[in-house]
């Protein structure tokens, strides 16, 4: 499948065509970008990714003028013949959690998030109407840089404001999403490990800047908020401001909202700082003994090094941090700012290794010194492929056009144990006696409970599951976690790194772990349903359940495949009680389309 890709950004217009076919997909790139008065540049390359690249001035003095030489672009170029279109739209409020197909509700609803990216959608909406016009007969999809963060818990998303705010969809939704997703996808196979076994900090540093906390494959938190205008400092952004600004700015100098929020989009980060965003200018001047460049090289290495530690401790660990976009990719002094002082995290960069450019080829380089137990990874985003890929994704799905059920069961509070555990509990050389079998032939309840016993509360009867594991694991839902007074992570199963002390008491005696976690949703599939229904280990896919106006969509759902496994969704109680599902029910794979056909939506696949 071929597909032209329409990306417009802050600053630059960057399309071309990929043939996702082949291995060096992107068979046509350009961009327009460096604009004035008088024009800027056009730069164009053909012939995959290692071919030259020819820069020439255009008369277009603005991106709505660059969307209009797209198609004359194309047709000089022989690239007129394309199956589909896929636009990068930055803001999709709370509605789009995947790649969506275009019409025209999709339409009004990318115009009405237009106020939350001001100097993003509404020249999105304008390339998409224009190529709606000109390509009437071609599929076009829209690719969210908010959709990747919808897996953020309320507690990182919500705003502590009025409730009539929070309903009118004042909340955060962070943005760059398909970049943080497409580099930590690059980064669990550069470090050969599933994503959901990983904790990864990606830093997008680029004219517009974010830093996402990726936890065992979801965005759990990320410093753009609202709209891009929360967070780092960046271009021409001010970043994170106490909004106590607006009233002091009116008091001051008799601006209204309006005024200060294009003064802050447009006349702030470091162009306010060091009258330039061009970082490698800056830092130039900074060497040159600038005091203006230097508090603003300061001022942003401090914004980012703040957000890696906090997103850190919010993950309870950190295995990789991820250096994009086009200071994150291109400056080695930068990094180096960024990366000082976070040695209390067991981070240290390799000087020398860390003189590097990103390569052109897409690969990821490690720059952190032989004693680093953290990754520093360096790598080029590639926003326009993932959307090419969602984009054909999306349109394959749709033409399956089948309906899959999968049952699922509610999972209960319960413990698995190590032998260790098991003797503390029960006596020496006690082994666990079989109550009866579960769905999974490998696992099974025992006839043993144990009571779980929190700072605040505790459970009593609390079932035993067998065999035993080599480290013992206590899965609650939520709200257990408040009866018991601990705060717990959500994690797959198995992934039980600086997860909370709780104690078990047994007959023979109490045992104090590690080992409390929230189970993430999770789907077992047998390798042949996995195989018919084209998913794979460590893949998230959506899964809705039930028909009427009350429907639930468990979005974000990890695939696990395994020989024995049979098919069947688990979700714990507080999932299930907002589902009104009591023991036992089916759901769909469900397809995000406009006909809403049932079928597999893959958010991304598993690293290998």
């Amino acid at each position: 499948m071929k597909v032209l890709v329409i990306n417009t950004g802050s600053s630059s217009l960057k399309f071309g065509i990929f043939d996702l076919s082949l291995a060096d997909s992107r068979i046509f790139k350009a961009e327009f970008s460096k604009f004035s008065a008088t024009g800027c540049l056009l730069t164009s390359r053909t012939g995959g990714e290692t071919a030259g690249e020819v820069t020439v001035r255009s008369h277009a003095t603005s991106l709505a003028e660059a969307v209009e030489q797209v198609p004359a672009v194309l047709q000089n170029y022989g690239h007129e013949a394309f199956d589909a279109i896929g636009h990068r739209v930055v803001h999709g409020g709370a509605r789009f959690h995947g790649a969506t197909l275009i019409d025209d509700s999709v339409e009004l609803a990318i115009d009405a998030c237009g106020e939350r990216a001001p100097l993003h959608n509404p020249i999105a909406l304008a390339a998409i109407r224009q190529c709606r016009a000109l390509w009437p007969t071609l599929p076009q999809v829209a690719v969210f840089d908010t959709a990747f963060h919808q897996t953020m818990p309320a507690a990182a998303h919500t705003y502590a404001v009025p409730k009539a705010w929070r309903e009118r969809g004042l909340r955060r939704y962070g943005f760059h999403g398909t970049s943080h997703h497409y580099v930590a996808l690059r980064a669990a196979e550069a470090l050969h490990k599933p994503l959901h076994e990983l904790r990864i900090v990606s830093c997008h540093l680029g004219n517009g800047a974010s830093v996402c906390a990726i936890a065992h494959g979801h965005s759990i938190d990320t410093s753009m908020g609202m709209t891009p205008m929360e967070g780092l400092v960046m271009g021409t952004r001010s970043g994170d401001l106490d909004p106590g600004a607006f009233s002091f700015l009116a008091r001051e100098f008799g601006l209204d909202a309006n005024a200060v929020e294009h003064a802050l989009n447009n006349e702030s980060g470091l162009v306010a700082l060091a009258g330039s965003n061009d970082m490698e200018a800056i830092e130039a001047r900074a060497a040159a003994g600038d005091t203006e460049a230097q508090l603003a090289l300061q001022l942003y290495a401090y914004r980012v090094r703040k957000y890696i530690g906090a997103y850190a401790a919010a993950m309870g660990g950190l295995d990789a941090v991820i250096f994009t976009g086009g200071i994150g990719e291109n400056s080695a002094d930068m990094r180096r700012r960024i990366c000082e002082r976070l040695g209390f995290l067991g981070l240290w960069l390799d000087a020398d290794r860390n003189l590097v450019q990103a390569p052109a080829d897409f690969s990821v380089v490690a720059v952190q010194a032989a004693d680093s137990r953290v990754r520093v990874l360096v790598t080029r985003t590639n926003e326009q492929y993932m959307i090419a890929r969602e984009t054909a994704a999306l349109l394959e799905r749709s033409a399956m056009k089948s309906s899959v059920r999968i049952p699922v069961a509610v999972s209960a509070r319960h413990v698995h144990l190590s032998q260790e555990a098991v003797e503390a509990l029960f006596g020496e050389g006690h082994q666990l006696q079989l109550e009866r079998q579960l769905s999974q032939p490998d696992g099974w309840a025992a006839k043993e409970t144990v009571t779980v016993i929190g700072p605040k509360g505790n459970f009593a009867n609390v079932r035993v599951l067998g065999p035993t594991r080599n480290a013992t694991q206590i899965e609650v839902s939520r709200t257990d976690t408040f009866t018991l007074g601990i705060e717990a992570p959500l994690r797959p199963s198995g992934q039980l790194a600086d997860t909370p002390i709780v104690t078990l008491r047994g007959p023979a005696g109490d045992h104090v772990t590690k080992g409390l976690i929230v189970a993430a949703r999770h789907l077992h599939m047998s390798p042949a349903d996995a195989d018919i229904l084209q998913v794979r280990d460590g893949d998230f896919v959506d899964i809705k359940v039930g028909s009427d106006e009350r429907a639930v969509d468990f979005s974000h759902t990890l695939v696990r495949v395994k020989p024995g496994f049979v098919t069947e969704m688990h979700i714990d109680t507080d999932e299930a009680n907002a589902a009104g599902i009591a023991l036992r029910t089916t759901g769909e794979l469900v397809l995000n389309d406009e006909d809403h056909e049932a079928t597999v939506v893959t958010h991304h696949k598993a690293a290998g």
